[in-house]
């Protein structure tokens, strides 16, 4: 028997789905295959299908994989407000990781049901009720947050707030027209980016309308 045969790890789903984020994260979504995955893990692409049912099923493996390093708040963070905002980073965090699970979000064909994806979900709405808000209004405001990361999350993985390499401020500025001034005169603004900074004001814009939302839930 060789070396090999005799160290290899027995296969798993977890170990399937690992292989998967793991080509994921260096080439893409679009190169996830049973045949490249099989490839990563040294067996054949056939042998995938006893632990996933099918690309579907792999996603949703590579989700719950993903998901799993959701760093929740401790439960002694009483303060909604920071756990709001500590939510938030750690969603930002996870996503940054594995941009391209954005992509896998949009192709699944069936929800999740595993604890992994869904205690995040469970952790945020109970945040999100226990500021005042209506359960309606709860669900509005998570879907609100996530739609928020996810847009700026892409923004920033794609690199849409750097200015081009090699160009300035002012060389950049000097290129839009005159007929639009005030994108001129704010341009060297806006090309001073701090993603971090910029995602902390959007996050606490969304607290701030929490908060009038249960100041004022019918106005």
């Amino acid at each position: 028997m060789s070396q090999k045969a005799e160290t290899r790890q027995p296969l798993t789903r977890g170990r399937i789905a690992a292989a998967a984020v793991g080509v994921m994260d260096r080439e893409g979504p679009d190169a996830l295959s049973m045949r490249h995955i099989g490839d990563e893990l040294g067996v054949s692409a056939m042998s995938l299908y006893n632990h996933v049912e099918d690309r579907d099923d792999l996603i949703l493996a590579m989700i719950d994989e993903v998901m799993a390093e959701f760093e929740l708040p401790v439960s002694d963070v009483e303060d909604w407000e920071e756990r709001v905002r500590l939510l938030a980073r750690s969603y930002r965090d996870v996503l940054l990781a594995h941009p391209g699970v954005m992509q896998l979000f949009t192709e699944v064909q069936r929800p999740s049901t595993s604890i992994e994806s869904l205690r995040p979900i469970e952790i945020a709405l109970v945040t999100l009720r226990s500021t005042g808000l209506s359960e309606a209004d709860a669900v509005e405001a998570y879907r609100m947050f996530g739609g928020y990361i996810m847009g700026f999350v892409l923004m920033e993985s794609k690199g849409m707030f750097d200015a081009p390499a090699g160009m300035s401020s002012e060389m950049l500025a000097a290129q839009i027209p005159d007929a639009l001034p005030m994108l001129k005169a704010n341009f060297g603004v806006m090309c001073m980016s701090d993603s971090s900074m910029d995602f902390e004001f959007g996050v606490d814009i969304m607290i701030a309308g929490i908060r009038e939302r249960v100041r004022a839930p019918h106005s």
